[in-house]
């Protein structure tokens, strides 16, 4: 397996305003992706944090998240990383970019996540961190089109 990244397809049954609104919006991401987001705002060069689980707890991982281009209703995507200091290089974050297209009544979402190779992890973490995102996404889309669905329906 090659490790350098992961892509993703699926069909929401909500219009692309609203599917861009739960990909990008705090309040949304709370729902479906992260426990907390700090400081995020959907438009491009602001840095903000992801927080899963209790800040304070030592089990909790935290992750910086930096948007990259913001062109709703079609295009959101950001870089992310571990903290390990207060920037978001290319060569530290990996990048996740939504493409939002009409389809029928609702929204195709494709997800690609990028930069696993770039990283420079030994083949080992590659295989670890590729293979824990790839379990990330597997849970967290489908409550992302659960989210979007409820969204659409009650607006």
């Amino acid at each position: 397996m090659e490790y350098g990244q992961i892509e993703r397809s699926i069909y929401v049954e909500a219009a692309p305003d609203v599917v861009y609104e739960v990909i990008s919006s705090p309040e949304h991401l709370k729902e479906w992706w992260s426990d907390e987001v700090v400081d995020l705002e959907p438009v491009p060069g602001s840095v903000g944090e992801l927080v899963w689980g209790e800040r304070t707890s030592p089990d909790s991982h935290v992750a910086r998240i930096e948007v990259v281009d913001a062109a709703p209703p079609r295009l959101f995507s950001f870089r992310w990383a571990h903290l390990s200091d207060d920037a978001v290089p290319p060569m530290n974050s990996l990048l996740v970019t939504f493409e939002l297209s009409p389809s029928g009544e609702g929204t195709t979402l494709r997800m690609t996540e990028t930069g696993f190779r770039e990283m420079g992890w030994e083949v080992a973490v590659l295989e670890e961190q590729y293979n824990s995102h790839v379990e990330g996404w597997n849970r967290h889309l489908p409550r992302l089109v659960e989210c979007a669905a409820r969204l659409g329906a009650s607006g």
